[in-house]
């Protein structure tokens, strides 16, 4: 049955706990998505899946002993997304962090993207929606960020801080002109 059915008899259904369908169609579903998936596919879900049962109870990283700050270069399980959606497990920029969500601006290490990225210097005809981060100490690789891709997060969701940029700095006011930019136009 297509989730729309499901949904147009969920007061049905949860009237009498006969859920036993609905979870083997979910199920079986998800089996089926499964079997397509690359083997990187099937790692990221996976891996993804066990961090949500593991963590979905805590309130806020708290209590992984996790202290979040603005600022944060972390790594963040996104979980599931749909097509041009972040996905799974990329680092992410903690920009503030209230009542135990973070808001974050999810960050890529793949050089196309920084490439593409809009720099006002570098590459002034580039994607607005792509900032350019460069090389920061703590990271590998140089960073852009997708701040189309920002959202507010449980901070349960994040698995590690690797680094921190100075909130002061130009580099986090210009993310935060830019992520402003980003919804008002």
């Amino acid at each position: 049955m297509e989730p729309k059915k499901w949904m147009s008899e969920k007061e049905i259904i949860l009237k009498s706990k006969h859920l036993g369908p609905m979870v083997e169609d979910a199920f079986y579903q998800e089996r089926m998505m499964i079997l397509k998936l690359t083997d990187k596919e099937k790692f990221d879900y996976m891996v993804s899946k066990m961090n949500y049962c593991k963590r979905k109870e805590y309130s806020s990283g708290k209590a992984l002993d996790l202290n979040v700050n603005k600022g944060d270069l972390a790594y963040i399980d996104f979980g599931q997304a749909y097509q041009h959606e972040i996905g799974y497990l990329h680092f992410g920029l903690v920009m503030t962090v209230k009542r135990g969500k973070a808001f974050v601006v999810p960050l890529s290490g793949k050089y196309k993207a920084y490439l593409e990225a809009y720099d006002n210097k570098g590459n002034p005809t580039g994607k607005r929606h792509l900032m350019r981060l460069g090389y920061i100490e703590g990271l590998t690789k140089v960073s852009v960020l997708f701040i189309n891709d920002s959202k507010w997060i449980n901070t349960s969701r994040i698995i590690e801080i690797k680094a921190h940029i100075d909130v002061n700095g130009e580099i986090f006011k210009e993310v935060q002109k830019r992520i402003i930019e980003m919804i008002i136009e």
